[in-house]
């Protein structure tokens, strides 16, 4: 026969973790909806950024502008990997260090930078080289600034000839996807990549005073633009993917304690048939 005291206590436990992961799933779910918001609104002008900036690098010569340039063919290759701070958010970080792996392979020629502590234990864990950490900074897009400078010198002094922005892109509160960008050097817009309701008609654009003034000021602001979106994409994924989770561990206990208390009834009225039996037994036993 079941401990009928032992049952008790799991239930107990059960649905006390099913109010800690309520709670959690109700926080995450008010940040959520903030961060959402950032990430959603400023999308469109990041992507649009991307483009005209890729469109533009297509006119000039790229010796002119030394963000344009190929960068040293013998340089390193450096990955911004942008994960979160802490867990409880389901096979976000798992799915994200998963598709790094995938790119990187047996490439020994990448350094890292880790923006979130998830990423930075990822780093060390699997024996990759550490450049920076950009974790300790809360909010993450305080750190845009000191990291876009960071990334310009890195390829400025040709330590490295490609960066790349690792993150999860935020789709909608059920699905977040990881992403390769890179941002270093500026790659021109390819034939493929262009959508001909929005792209085409770049070409027909009359630019002043020049292209080589516009990116002078465009390009420092495409790099700053291009970090703080991926990080705010992160941000929006990190804490729907944790609504989710938390939701589903709610669930879990929840039927858990259903289960755990359809065992305890059965194990009580199992105990009280045995003790109902118990006494008509004895009360025979005295008649006889």
């Amino acid at each position: 026969m079941a401990n009928t005291r032992i049952i008790k206590r799991r239930i107990k436990s059960a649905q006390n973790i099913s109010q800690i992961t309520k709670a959690m799933e109700m926080v995450a779910a008010s940040k959520m909806k903030k961060a959402q918001e950032e990430a959603v609104m400023g999308k469109p002008y990041a992507q649009k950024i991307y483009e005209v900036t890729r469109q533009l690098a297509g006119k000039i010569n790229r010796e002119s502008h030394p963000l344009l340039t190929l960068g040293n063919i013998t340089g390193k290759k450096l990955i911004v990997l942008i994960s979160t701070n802490k867990g409880l958010c389901g096979g976000l970080n798992t799915n994200l260090f998963r598709t790094v792996q995938k790119f990187v392979g047996t490439d020994k020629t990448y350094d890292f930078v880790a923006v979130g502590k998830k990423s930075q234990n990822f780093i060390v864990r699997t024996g990759k080289n550490l450049t920076a950490d950009f974790s300790a900074t809360i909010p993450f897009t305080e750190i845009v600034p000191p990291l876009t400078q960071y990334l310009v010198q890195g390829f400025l002094n040709e330590t490295y000839q490609e960066i790349y922005l690792v993150f999860n892109a935020f789709l909608s509160a059920l699905r977040q996807i990881p992403v390769t960008k890179m941002i270093l050097p500026i790659s021109t817009l390819k034939t493929e990549d262009k959508v001909a309701s929005d792209t085409d008609h770049f070409v027909e654009f009359l630019i002043e005073p020049s292209i080589d003034h516009v990116l002078d000021i465009l390009l420092p602001h495409y790099l700053e633009n291009q970090i703080r979106s991926s990080i705010l994409e992160a941000e929006a994924s990190e804490h729907s993917a944790r609504m989710i989770a938390m939701k589903n561990a709610t669930d879990a206990a929840f039927e858990l304690t259903q289960e755990l208390t359809l065992i305890y009834n059965k194990a009580r009225q199992e105990k009280i048939t045995n003790e109902i039996a118990d006494i008509v037994t004895a009360r025979l036993a005295v008649e006889v």
